[in-house]
């Protein structure tokens, strides 16, 4: 992996203090038992809308992506640090009778409890639906794991790298002569959270008109096959199987990678509109005019011969040159990013959407929510907690547990 001569490359980025964030879900308290990135990830999602985000992790190993690196910044792994900002860290040991009595009063006030075990698991752990649904009727219980809790899969581990393999986009990524390909993030583990937090949402939405809780059951496999909608729907209204083509056989022509006379660039001619802008920008006109690439189904049987006229007109002027040409007209285009001009793109630093924050142990980066709410952005309240980092707050401010009490329960092993 190539790595930044000099300073680390998150020193750039802008500073953000604590705030107040976005407030949309201030009141609704999250349990969080998940780890690695799917849940940790939708949790998160909930702590930027304002939700209380109370990460629970096993005393003294804590969370597994804690412990995925190098590198490493300030002992934390920036695995951990890109999912669990805004959230408090409480040390419970579940496998001991008094861990999971502090959990049960814990989810006296809790509204929603996220768990990424499967249902063995969490039937071991007295954590399982059934158990906690006739004690806590308005609770949310949200479970997150690889094939979900019912069906012949439901008890196999899985990753990212699995779900990927089973949903069929790998199938489709990449150039055809090669061996298929991952995608370059842990896409089944942000769409499974992504999942878990929208699913949760509409839970909490209900519950206000009906007073009880849900079993929410998100499996990875569905959300990344799900992800392959188009392409799925595509092939099952056809019968003609898609093959990976480094993205160049796309439904719409043209809508693909070019090389340009320096750096490559993508383009995407995706309506007759478009089509005829494109070939005023690049002063050929008439050939946006053409009877014979009148419709999108015209151009994709030319698909050929067009690509070879735009790739040659496309070699004659720099990337930059082209997308300011391009943006002149409104033709959707733009730069194949690495992630070093991704850390360095100015509307996102002036957004603050990129920044970093300073922890406990020092400054650590974040990529932020993205989404603006009524004009505001910022939703950074707490960064990534340490291990264990607000359990004797919790213990005694939440729950009112005496000094000796929390020691007994440190001295038990249970915190």
């Amino acid at each position: 992996m190539q790595k930044e001569p000099g300073g680390l490359p998150f020193t750039e980025l802008p500073k953000v203090s604590q705030g107040q964030g976005h407030a949309l879900l201030q009141g609704i308290c999250v349990l969080d038992l998940s780890t690695s990135i799917a849940g940790p990830y939708g949790t998160q999602l909930l702590a930027d809308l304002g939700a209380k985000v109370i990460k629970i992790e096993k005393p003294g190993v804590g969370d597994d992506a804690r412990h995925w690196g190098p590198p490493f910044i300030n002992g934390e792994s920036p695995w951990y640090l890109s999912v669990n900002r805004n959230k408090h860290s409480l040390t419970l040991d579940l496998t001991r009778p008094e861990g999971l009595d502090v959990l049960d009063t814990l989810l006296l006030q809790a509204d929603v409890l996220v768990v990424n075990m499967n249902a063995r698991v969490q039937e071991k752990l007295g954590i399982d639906y059934a158990r906690l649904a006739p004690k806590f009727p308005r609770l949310i219980h949200a479970s997150l794991t690889g094939f979900g809790l019912r069906g012949k899969r439901s008890h196999l581990p899985c990753y990212d790298l699995i779900a990927e393999g089973y949903s069929g986009v790998m199938d489709l990524t990449g150039e055809p002569q090669d061996d298929p390909q991952k995608i370059g993030t842990p896409a089944a583990d942000l769409l499974a959270g992504q999942d878990v937090a929208m699913a949760v949402l509409a839970a909490c939405a209900a519950r206000a008109q009906t007073g009880r809780g849900a079993q929410i059951d998100v499996s990875m496999q569905a959300s990344m096959t799900r992800f392959m909608t188009p392409r799925l729907v595509s092939y099952l209204s056809s019968g003609e199987l898609p093959r990976r083509s480094g993205g160049k056989d796309s439904v719409i022509a043209i809508y693909q990678v070019f090389e340009t006379s320096d750096k490559q660039i993508s383009l995407g001619l995706g309506n007759d509109a478009i089509w005829r802008r494109f070939w005023v920008a690049v002063g050929q006109p008439e050939i946006g005019e053409n009877p014979r690439y009148a419709s999108n189904a015209d151009r994709r049987a030319h698909r050929t011969e067009i690509v070879e006229k735009i790739a040659g007109i496309l070699r004659l002027r720099s990337r930059d040159d082209w997308l300011e040409i391009l943006g002149a007209n409104r033709i959707p285009a733009g730069p194949i990013n690495r992630l070093d001009e991704v850390a360095r793109d100015d509307d996102l630093l002036q957004q603050r959407f990129l920044y970093q924050a300073q922890a406990e142990n020092g400054p650590v980066p974040q990529v932020g929510l993205g989404i603006a709410i009524d004009g505001k952005t910022s939703v950074h309240r707490k960064p990534p907690p340490v291990l264990g980092e607000d359990t004797d707050a919790i213990l005694g401010e939440m729950l009112d547990l005496s000094p000796a009490r929390i020691k007994q329960l440190r001295d038990a092993g249970a915190v």
